[in-house]
């Protein structure tokens, strides 16, 4: 089983539970008043750098049918789609610049450069799944409803394609979170209200339609004889957003350490709880400056998913803190190289594509999920010499030498 009783899986009392939660809400309080001109000359130059991109992609593209300018202008475009989706849409849908009051960068106006309706992401992503995180059943995010992550879903043949499936979702991931909100399980299986899935499918086909005519048809048709190259082009930026975009996701929501959690302990959950579950089920990657603007600042993924309409461009300041909060609790922080991360998520879908009889741990004790019955005394223990707890994170770490 997942995680079932989050406080005694991660070794701590009720008290400590809402201590930590009144230490993460002093967190929040420092950001939230220090936030000022810098944070707003950061988004408004990230736009810039973002506008520049795209025209000069766009315009270079022009002459897409020599290799070069090929080649110089689909790097661009890739990139200006990276930033938009992951360092401006994604945060400013988030409401982390709503403080500003510009309604150019407010998460009521935004509609991003992807076929999912803004509308539509934020009732999936901002409400369910960070409301929900990682919790089986409630949180689609989850596999995507495609993908076999957790000994907790039940196995079937289907998941034989497992990695396949993940491939194709990394491909055109842009067009599976456009139909994630559209329930197409709940539709297939005749618990959908109809008028309800004909209202969020139409609006799906108006942005995709726009989508597709604005990359597939007006830009490329604009670059004249150099339509078809322009069309590769874009489609090509276009799946370099999609591979990178499901990259850092997965290395945030699947690699070992980012746990999963059952619907039995989130009943009336408080904040303080609540964080907790964020900091177990969510991970890091390790990042300079550049690889932490190119990910939206999802390299920190337990900072945001801790503060979701914090803004992005102060995440790394709060993870010192979150870490010497960890540290004090004796919670794991996850975290480790992207590429490791991103392998050990891989690893994960491949290996789940089989039943959980040709696995060898159990599924209390696998390395992609875990419980709290893995313990045998889950209650934490203060050393008598330096007073220090040896809770969750000790315990791991002995088991890991065992």
């Amino acid at each position: 089983m997942a995680i079932s009783h989050i406080k005694e899986y991660a070794h701590l009392t009720e008290a400590d539970v809402e201590a930590l939660g009144i230490e993460l809400d002093a967190i929040r309080r420092d950001i939230e008043s220090s936030r000022g001109e810098r944070d707003a000359r950061y988004i408004r130059n990230t736009i810039r750098l973002q506008r520049a991109l795209e025209i000069g992609g766009r315009a270079t593209l022009f002459a897409s049918l020599f290799p070069p300018a090929w080649l110089a202008g689909t790097a661009m475009l890739g990139a200006a789609k990276i930033i938009e989706n992951m360092e401006i849409g994604h945060n400013v849908m988030h409401g982390q610049w709503d403080w500003m009051n510009d309604p150019e960068i407010h998460s009521t106006t935004w509609e991003w450069d992807n076929p999912d309706p803004s509308a539509h992401w934020k009732q999936t992503h901002n409400y369910i799944h960070h409301k929900y995180t990682n919790v089986l059943g409630m949180d689609d995010d989850v596999g995507y409803g495609l993908i076999r992550v957790t000994r907790d879903q039940r196995w079937k043949p289907f998941y034989l394609g497992n990695p396949i499936y993940n491939l194709v979702l990394q491909l055109f991931f842009e067009w599976g979170v456009a139909v994630q909100h559209l329930e197409l399980g709940k539709v297939a299986a005749g618990r959908a209200d109809r008028d309800e899935f004909e209202r969020k499918r139409r609006e799906v086909l108006e942005k995709a339609g726009r989508q597709v005519a604005k990359d597939y048809i007006i830009f490329p048709l604009l670059t004249g004889p150099a339509f078809l190259s322009t069309l590769a082009a874009n489609f090509t930026a276009n799946i370099i957003r999609n591979v990178w975009t499901n990259a850092i996701i997965f290395c945030g929501h699947f690699p070992d350490g980012a746990e999963k959690f059952t619907k039995a302990d989130i009943e009336n959950e408080t904040q303080a709880e609540w964080y907790l579950r964020q900091m177990l089920g969510s991970a890091n990657f390790e990042s300079g400056p550049i690889l932490a603007f190119m990910s939206g600042n999802l390299s920190y993924q337990i900072e945001h998913h801790l503060f979701p309409d914090l803004p992005s461009n102060r995440y790394r300041e709060i993870s010192v803190r979150v870490r010497a909060l960890a540290d004090k609790y004796d919670l794991p922080y996850t975290t480790g190289s992207l590429p490791l991360q991103y392998l050990k998520s891989w690893r994960t879908i491949a290996k789940l594509a089989l039943p959980n009889k040709y696995l060898k741990s159990t599924s209390d004790d696998a390395p992609e999920t875990a419980s709290e019955r893995k313990f045998v005394d889950p209650k934490p223990v203060i050393d008598p010499v330096t007073g220090k707890r040896h809770g969750l994170l000790s315990a791991l770490r002995s088991r890991a030498r065992v």
